[in-house]
This record gives structure tokens, C-alpha cells and sequence, in this order.
């Protein structure tokens, strides 16, 4: 969030286009599957919490790695890689914590709040950086951004302290290669799996982009001396409307079934993806009202699906089910932020302005690359009778 809260003045002062700006989000995304990927086997290997604590202090070093040092785009395209290379140890091992913990009764609305908390995050992050910015410049920025990590890792030793560390038996799953088959060959899990990754296109792309496009927007009515303090503040704000929906969707999957709230809030998210870009002239209020909902739907859902794959495969297998998800799911992921700033780019130089044309079309990649999305959850609604848990997908 500190790149994208930054990245309206990066751009200037580090002569990026909008592609290579887009590279260096796309880079952190790599980096991130990749230590995703780890962490899940990890999980099953020495144990979430153990797997937990560790990376947490590996994350507030590369954090700090990347304050002191970007200083164009290469550094920068280097560095955020290192960054996102090692960040991924707070997610999918958190995850299987809290599968640890709560029964499926109450899961979705467990994970809810776990993600609402990260919503909290990114919308603290782009709050205060957007008044740091604005006062000190983008490299405070990111130290502001860097002492986040450090209390979060702070805060986690101290709450985890009485956890049991529990690691499965190995020999009862096979190797990894053996319990990454199994999970592969699980029908509905694998459904699990494909939707979450084209949700993850459409995500990750809102986040890498979102800052940019209403610094945009906001011009038109405010000018570019303060447009970007308060682009970063309605993004924040629409992130911080995200702790509501995430937990509010947990606790209605909970009450109505995974899949019906993981499709009411993909074909929401897709509306917004074709409609946003163009809103660029619109009144800021309403071009704020539909960042929300987007954030919304976008995000919301997210508790949803690693509540449907927890109940979907085994205890033994679900740190590799999180790790095969986080694979693809970032992998795609990755990419988006790259198309979307290369169609910027595209139809920036076609029409010669970055205006509304250019806007509305690379918001579109975000929709076009998840459109597969719903099919796939109907998919995995028809396979819902046969799935052997499958009771709680609804």
C-alpha cells in the first residue's frame, strides 16, 4: 500500500511510465506467491505458529531494506521484490491458524475479522501516508509504512505466546509432491481454488491502481497541488469500509452458504470493473460511493473462499491447499498490475491524454480477467452434493 499510496509521485520522480510502474507492483506480486507458496509447506512442516513468527521479523527487515534504498526504478523493481519475497508468512499460516481453532460453524466469521484486520491495514497505511507524503515526501512515507510490520510482529509473539505449535503427521499425507496431488485431484477443491485465483486478478490490479485513479479523479475538482493527499485519503477510506465487509460477508457465509455469497459478490466487483474507469469526470462523491462498494466485493468475499477450501480438504493437506491457491491466485495476480499499465499506456498514447478513455479501458482488464469467475462457482455449486464437505458450502 505504501508503493500504491506513493505511486502518483513516484511516477514523476522516478520517470516511470505507467508499465514500468505497473512492473514494480507486478514484482512485489511475484515475490509474494512465491513466499506463499513456502509458507504453506512450512506450515505443515514445522507448524503455522512457528512459521508465523518467524517470517513476521524476516518481513520487517525487507520492509526497512526498501525504505532506505528504492531510489528509481530498477532499485525499486529489485527491492519490492525482495519485499514481497519475503511478506507472504503472515498470510497462509494465519489462515491455518485460525482453521486450527475455530469450528465451521463460526470459521467464516473468524477469518472474517482476520482479513478485516488487514483492510485496517492498508487503509491506516494510505491514511497516514498520504499526510506524511504530503509533509515529508514519499521516502517518509515509507518509513511510516515500515514501522507497521515491526509492531504487528511485536503484537503476534504476544498473542500467540500460549498457542500450541501443532505439526501434522507427514508420514500420513505422503511428501509434498504426494499431497500436492491429492489436492489437485480434489474436483471441489481445485473449483475453490480457479475462482479464487481470477478474483485475485481483479484484486490485486484494484490495488496496485486504486491511489493513481482517484488522485486522477480528484484533480478535476482540486488540482494537482492537493490531489494527491486526497486521493490517498478516499482510497483509504474506501479500504477501511473493507473491515466491514469482510467480516459481515464471513458471518452471512456462515448463515447462507459459501457459494452464494462468493457469487453475489464476484458478479458485484465485475460491475464495477467495466463501470469505474469511466467515472473519471464524474462527481467525486460518486466516483468515492463506487470505490467503496468495489472495495467491497473485491475484498469482502476473500474470508468466503479460504473458509469454502478449509472445509474442502483434510486438516493434514490444507497448508498446501493454501499453498497451490496462493500460487495461482497471485500468480495471476501478479500479472494484472502490468496490464492494466500497459492499456493505460496504450490508450493514453492512442488518444493522446490519460483521460477517461484510457482510464476506462485498463480498469477493464481488471473484468475481463475475472470473468471466468462466476462460471467456475456455479461450477463448484453443482459439485456441492458430491464434495465430501460439501454440507457447509450451503
Amino acid at each position: 500500500m505504501a508503493y500504491s499510496g506513493a505511486l502518483p509521485v513516484l511516477m514523476k520522480d522516478w520517470e516511470m511510465s505507467a508499465g514500468e510502474a505497473g512492473l514494480i507492483h507486478s514484482g512485489w506480486q511475484i515475490g509474494y506467491l512465491l513466499s506463499l507458496f513456502a509458507a504453506g509447506f512450512l506450515s505443515d512442516h514445522i507448524g503455522a505458529k512457528r512459521t508465523f513468527l518467524t517470517t513476521g521479523f524476516v518481513a520487517c527487515s525487507a520492509a526497512w531494506i526498501f525504505a532506505i534504498f528504492a531510489n528509481g526504478f530498477l532499485s525499486g523493481l529489485v527491492l519490492f521484490c525482495l519485499a514481497g519475497l519475503c511478506s507472504g508468512g503472515s498470510y497462509t499460516p494465519g489462515l491455518a491458524l485460525i482453521a486450527e481453532r475455530f469450528s465451521p460453524e463460526r470459521r467464516g466469521s473468524a477469518m472474517g475479522w482476520y482479513l478485516a484486520a488487514s483492510s485496517l491495514g492498508y487503509a491506516l497505511s494510505l491514511v497516514i501516508g498520504s499526510q506524511v507524503i504530503a509533509l515529508l515526501g514519499w521516502r517518509a512515507g515509507f518509513f511510516a509504512a515500515a514501522s507497521g510490520p515491526v509492531f504487528g510482529a511485536l503484537i503476534a509473539s504476544y498473542v500467540l505466546r500460549h498457542t500450541r505449535n501443532i505439526v501434522t503427521r507427514r508420514h500420513a499425507t505422503g511428501h509434498a509432491l504426494d499431497r500436492l496431488k491429492a489436492v489437485w485431484r480434489n474436483g471441489p477443491a481445485m473449483l475453490a481454488i480457479w475462482s479464487y485465483a481470477f478474483h485475485a486478478w481483479e484484486l490485486l490490479g484494484l490495488w496496485a491502481w486504486l491511489p493513481a485513479y482517484l488522485t486522477a479523479a480528484t484533480t478535476n475538482d482540486y488540482g494537482a497541488a492537493g490531489a494527491v493527499s486526497l486521493g490517498l485519503l478516499l482510497s483509504g477510506l474506501s479500504f477501511a469500509t473493507n473491515t466491514i465487509g469482510s467480516i459481515f460477508a464471513g458471518k452471512l457465509s456462515d448463515r447462507l452458504g459459501r457459494t452464494s455469497v462468493m457469487l453475489f459478490m464476484t458478479l458485484t466487483s465485475l460491475a464495477c470493473s467495466f463501470l469505474f474507469g469511466w467515472l473519471l469526470m464524474a462527481p467525486l462523491w460518486l466516483v468515492t460511493v463506487v470505490a467503496i462498494v468495489y472495495n467491497l466485493a473485491a475484498l469482502g468475499d476473500s474470508p468466503v473462499y479460504s473458509s469454502a477450501l478449509a472445509e474442502l480438504v483434510p486438516p493434514p493437506l490444507l497448508g498446501v491447499a493454501y499453498s497451490l491457491r496462493s500460487a495461482l491466485g497471485f500468480g495471476l495476480g501478479a500479472v494484472s498490475p502490468f496490464v492494466f499499465g500497459v492499456v493505460l499506456d496504450l490508450f493514453t498514447h492512442m488518444t493522446g491524454e490519460r483521460g477517461t478513455i484510457a482510464w476506462g479501458m485498463a480498469w477493464a482488464t481488471l473484468g475481463f480477467g475475472a470473468l471466468a469467475g462466476p462460471f467456475v462457482i456455479l461450477q463448484l455449486r453443482k459439485l456441492e452434493s458430491h464434495a465430501k464437505f460439501g454440507a457447509r458450502l450451503g
